[in-house]
């Protein structure tokens, strides 16, 4: 990894990433796409070392609490975190300003800050989101390698469960030939139930595949899978959004499935509720 300063760490939506890259692994990811312009090797991880500063200072300037994003490009728990504290710190400042959180991971690492979490969560709203692709803890070792599995994974939602915490599950993504059965995706439907979530965003039963993390997910399958990307190339062509051939009835199932359980199912309806910020509700006047 290298360390750098930033001159800022919050964007306009008020999301940060604290690092860039990542080392999880993920034959999937589209962050190692080009168009990112993230470090390469991928691997190699940027770290913003002034990062709690910069937030610090942001939020001591704003005039209204919000909810502050965290691991849209990058996952916040990876390795280098367990030593360098950052995102710890980062939640700290949170913590201490009165802000909200929305943070995704796919990491049990984040029990080990269940303390500000709950209390990011008293204060204000915290929403703990999680990524699961496959029921299968074998699989998950060979799409996922360097991160937790599956089930352990079930557990983190299930512990936030009991800590009154919120959970959104990202069921994302589906590989075709591999992990799109409906088998699997109704196991994962039913742990979601589980552990009462309050939203689940899938953006449909499939992938997608730009110049970068296509050639990465290519030598991958090779790898692990012989003669899939070969059949990936026949079938897919050269295109960015790969879709399997089950997408159409297992999204049914999703949604039907969701609304029986009152379960956000909504791209639209999963942002907003993680944008939101609760505000104080407003001092009803005296009638006497």
């Amino acid at each position: 990894m290298h360390f750098t300063e930033v001159k800022s760490i919050l964007s306009a939506q008020n999301g940060m990433n604290i690092y860039r890259g990542c080392t999880h692994g993920c034959i999937y990811c589209d962050s190692r796409s080009d168009c990112y312009h993230t470090p390469k090797p991928f691997e190699d991880i940027e770290v913003k070392q002034n990062a709690p500063a910069l937030l610090e200072k942001a939020l001591r300037s704003k005039r209204r609490k919000c909810m502050i994003g965290t691991g849209a490009m990058c996952d916040h728990y990876m390795h280098c975190e367990k030593d360098l504290l950052l995102t710890r710190q980062c939640l700290e400042i949170i913590e201490r300003y009165g802000f909200g959180l929305a943070i995704q991971t796919k990491s049990d690492r984040i029990l080990r800050d269940i303390d500000l979490l709950k209390s990011i969560n008293r204060k204000a709203k915290c929403v703990v989101q999680m990524t699961l692709t496959t029921m299968d803890d074998s699989l998950c070792r060979i799409i996922e390698p360097n991160v937790c599995a599956t089930s352990r994974r079930i557990e983190v939602l299930n512990i936030m469960r009991d800590c009154g915490i919120p959970t959104v599950v990202w069921l994302d993504p589906f590989l075709p030939h591999i992990n799109d059965t409906m088998e699997n995706f109704s196991f994962l439907m039913k742990n979601c139930i589980q552990a009462n979530v309050r939203g689940i965003i899938c953006f449909g039963i499939g992938l997608t595949l730009r110049n970068g993390n296509r050639e990465y997910f290519y030598d991958a399958l090779d790898a692990h899978f012989p003669g899939l990307s070969e059949k990936y190339r026949q079938e897919f062509k050269n295109n960015y959004v790969v879709t399997s051939r089950n997408n159409r009835k297992i999204m049914d199932f999703f949604y039907t499935t969701c609304r029986a359980h009152n379960i956000l199912c909504t791209p639209d309806e999963c942002f907003s509720y993680l944008h939101h910020f609760p505000e104080e509700e407003p001092l009803q006047p005296e009638l006497f």
